[in-house]
């Protein structure tokens, strides 16, 4: 199973929501991890969800931690490249864990949505 964490900014969360509803097949089978307040709305369009902590309250810090310890296959996270916020440290350092534990990263719908449907179709190749 693919385990991927899906984290938006506030100014972005309704992008990631039309972002799941519109590429649920490329989702299915995966095991979904959001930060709090991502996860609550993804979780109300009838996806089940492993919810964290709100990124600034350390969500992001957990999702680093699962970096980490090599437990994501992959991040979505939808940034605001727009607007300030506070945890920015912890967005900095989630990023980098990606880079050290070579795991994808997309921060935006359009390498989010090739990103996806490139591990579907390796999970394909190797399903054959």
């Amino acid at each position: 199973m693919i385990n991927i964490a899906l984290i938006a900014h506030d100014g972005k969360k309704s992008d990631m929501v039309s972002f799941i509803l519109n590429h649920k097949d490329l989702l299915s089978g995966m095991k979904i991890y959001a930060t709090g307040t991502t996860g609550s709305k993804i979780e109300t369009e009838g996806f089940e969800v492993e919810k964290l902590l709100s990124g600034p309250l350390g969500g992001d810090a957990q999702i680093a931690a699962m970096l980490a310890v090599q437990k994501l296959d992959l991040v979505i996270f939808f940034r605001d490249p727009m607007d300030k916020h506070p945890h920015e440290p912890d967005v900095q350092m989630l990023m980098r864990l990606c880079d050290v534990h070579n795991v994808p990263l997309a921060t935006n719908p359009k390498a989010a949505y090739y990103l996806l449907k490139g591990v579907k179709a390796h999970i394909q190749n190797h399903e054959k």
